[in-house]
């Protein structure tokens, strides 16, 4: 039986948008005359919204007296000056998608990213048209890890929390499905800080070529 509703976190998951976004905090730490991050180094800081990167990436490079709601709007405005300069899909995403929407499985996104700019990223991507709702940072009262986002989201379209899959590639993906009882499927390329062993799933994937199977195997 296929799932009632696939739920997808977009950074790391759907695209890999750290180049840009590490491009961002340099421009940033660069108002405040800090040193810059590596690519690295910034992935590991990403995927708990604006306030936490700034938060980490002053702190990560002494900066930590820095004005942090200044340095916010420094950072979104060399991010939202090209979202999609160096982003792309992660490998393999568009044809899963086809083929999950050819199967009449509704899909979702939920993340942490403000919803304007998840909106416009998906449009430049061209993935925009997979989805049947967006759920961005700024679209309700919480967001991850509070499971009252995918609730929310669950209730929205009708779908029943242990019937739906959330895909995600972090420890806050992880905990946002276990407290709303969704299963979790992990993509192995993405931002997470934990080793993969440890982040508890249903399934870590390599690529997203191996969605579509997964879902057709799921027992009913």
């Amino acid at each position: 039986m296929a799932p009632a509703l696939i739920i997808f976190d977009l950074d790391g998951t759907l695209i890999d948008s750290a180049p840009d976004l590490a491009a961002a905090v340099n421009g940033m730490l660069a108002a405040f005359g800090c040193a810059p991050l590596s690519l690295p180094e910034v992935r590991r800081m990403i995927g708990d919204g604006v306030a936490m990167l700034v938060g980490r990436a002053l702190a990560a490079r002494g900066c930590a007296q820095a004005d942090h709601a200044a340095a916010a709007r420094i950072f979104m405005q060399q991010y939202e000056s090209d979202l999609t300069a160096r982003t792309a899909a992660f490998p393999g995403v568009p044809a899963a998608l086809e083929a999950l929407r050819a199967a009449a499985i509704p899909l979702a996104v939920c993340t942490n990213k403000p919803a304007l700019l998840t909106n416009r990223i998906l449009r430049s991507l061209e993935l925009e048209d997979y989805f049947v709702r967006v759920i961005g940072g700024d679209s309700l009262p919480f967001r991850k890890p509070d499971p009252r986002v995918l609730l929310a989201l669950l209730d929205a379209l009708g779908a029943p929390p242990e019937k739906s899959l959330l895909v995600g590639d972090s420890e806050v993906d992880a905990a946002t499905a276990r407290a709303a009882q969704v299963p979790f499927v992990l993509m192995k390329h993405g931002y997470h800080r934990a080793a993969i062993a440890e982040i508890p799933c249903i399934a870590a994937l390599e690529g997203f070529a191996e969605l579509p199977a997964l879902v057709r195997a799921l027992p009913s």
